[in-house]
């Protein structure tokens, strides 16, 4: 999966959240340490240890 793009969908609002399974964690950790605007990228686990993405740029 291309999370770099994945990762600009979701900044734009094109979609509204990505959901990241454990086995590819470090491929969108990849895309996500490359960004400037990583702060604004909020996760949510969840027991399964997959975590679910979505961007809020009014995040401190």
């Amino acid at each position: 999966m291309d999370y770099e793009k994945k990762l600009d969908e979701l900044k734009e609002g094109t979609i509204n959240e990505i959901e990241v399974s454990k086995e590819n964690f470090f491929l969108f950790r990849e895309a996500w340490l490359k960004r400037e605007d990583r702060k604004f990228f909020v996760g949510e686990a969840h027991l399964n240890g997959d975590i679910t993405y979505r961007y809020n740029p009014n995040v401190l």
